[in-house]
């Protein structure tokens, strides 16, 4: 190779690597779950939730996902049950204060929808799971919307129980700009 294509090659591929790293600033996240409780749907959510996103839809290799949720603004609309829920035998967030979700890997299936494969900690226990979520430009903004499901046990929360599911849904809402 010519050794006077080396500095345009290497423009090249800076310009590729530096365009790919869209950074997003949060506006807004929104993050709900839902679980049933002795057969009844009982929702909340957590208000307090920080993201890290890097994300070019046409480089989804060098896109990530970063964002923590701090467990102390849980809100169910019931105090003494929040308390509760922040107690040692649910997040217990005296030592574990935040849950944190990491991309390992983000593939897109079709149109606006995706799937990122996550590392999901609570209390310290992490376990890589699949979210699928949608992705929405808009000029200068986006939407990213994704439904994480997981087994409340799996993360030792709120122990084995015959009345409360294992089953929950969380729903994650981040509205972003560039």
């Amino acid at each position: 190779m010519n050794k006077k294509y080396l500095p345009l090659l290497f423009l090249l591929f800076a310009m590729n690597f530096a365009i790919a790293q869209v950074k997003y600033t949060l506006t807004k996240a929104t993050v709900t779950f839902q679980i049933k409780n002795m057969g009844i749907n009982t929702s909340g959510n957590i208000n307090d939730v920080q993201t890290n996103i890097l994300f070019d839809a046409a480089n989804l290799g060098s896109s990530s996902i970063e964002a923590s949720a701090n467990v102390k603004t849980i809100n169910t609309d019931n105090d003494m049950r929040d308390e509760h829920l922040r107690g040692d035998s649910f997040f217990d967030v005296a030592t574990y204060p935040k849950i944190t979700m990491k991309s390992v890997a983000i593939k897109h299936k079709s149109g606006n929808n995706y799937v990122g494969q996550f590392n999901v900690t609570i209390k310290n226990k992490t376990h890589l799971l699949d979210v699928p979520f949608t992705y929405i430009e808009n000029g200068n903004t986006a939407d990213f919307s994704g439904v994480l499901k997981l087994k409340r046990t799996d993360f030792d929360i709120g122990g084995s129980s015959m009345v409360l599911s294992d089953d929950v849904t969380v729903n994650i809402d981040v509205a972003a700009s560039k």
